[in-house]
């Protein structure tokens, strides 16, 4: 027998998607719902157009999210006659796997690396861009975004992301928050290896790593600073969404 949803829940979980993290929100909040029981296995999810309208999302974002949860293994989409997407939670996906092997402690830590992340990553972008830089040291920062974007598998592409935002902490000639940004890379890591490859979140990201080398090259710390907690909030809202 199919799980009937309690019909309130939802309009308590799902809340208005709002500023430029929408794919990755959406993301975050149905993943969360699911994983919650707002919308337990065998039942089927809303119409696309009732989701996009309770998230004021566009539909084709709201598509963006629903492929990014079937690739997580959270849901199937069935055509015809009754169909519709249906919440899963596969196990058997490598992503789910990895995640439901994680200890609640360590999923702890994962999630405490992630708010001492928002902290410590736009300090030190702001710190880059604060510094006075030779055109050697901008060019090392420059080829470092340039490896992020021309990387084409999922291995290369994590390790290419994490030399580009060490090379950004390098910038900052500070010992101490190198240090920290090690760290909690490090762990970001770990988590990243727990959820599927998005494009959408890789294109997203890739966006934003240029901007972010923009504003350094430019000398603009509070531009700087901006641009990389917005980096930080979307990263942070799929691994809370697909891990915690």
């Amino acid at each position: 027998m199919t799980v009937s949803p309690d019909h309130r829940l939802p309009e308590v979980v799902l809340r208005p998607v709002r500023g430029h993290h929408a794919f990755e929100a959406c993301v975050e909040q149905l993943a969360t719902a699911i994983r919650l029981g707002v919308y337990p296995r065998g039942t089927t999810l809303p119409a696309e157009r009732e989701l996009a309208d309770r998230l004021h999302v566009s539909r084709a974002t709201l598509r963006e999210a629903m492929a990014a949860l079937r690739q997580a293994g959270l849901v199937e989409t069935t055509r015809g006659r009754g169909g519709g997407t249906v919440v899963t939670l596969r196990q058997h996906m490598p992503s789910a796997r990895a995640a439901a092997r994680t200890t609640a402690a360590r999923r702890q830590e994962w999630l405490d690396s992630l708010d001492f992340r928002r902290i410590v990553e736009p300090g030190a972008a702001a710190l880059a861009a604060a510094r006075q830089h030779d055109d050697v040291r901008l060019a090392q920062l420059e080829q470092a975004h340039e490896e992020v974007a021309a990387a084409r598998k999922p291995a290369e592409h994590r390790q290419a992301d994490s030399r580009f935002h060490l090379t950004v902490a390098a910038l900052t000639d500070s010992p101490r928050t190198i240090e920290a940004v090690t760290s909690v890379q490090a762990t970001l890591h770990e988590m990243l290896l727990a959820i599927p490859v998005l494009e959408t979140n890789i294109a997203h990201s890739d966006r934003q790593h240029a901007r972010l080398v923009r504003a350094i090259v430019a000398g603009k710390p509070d531009l700087a600073r901006r641009v990389m907690e917005e980096h930080c909030d979307d990263t942070a809202a799929l691994l809370r969404g697909l891990v915690g």
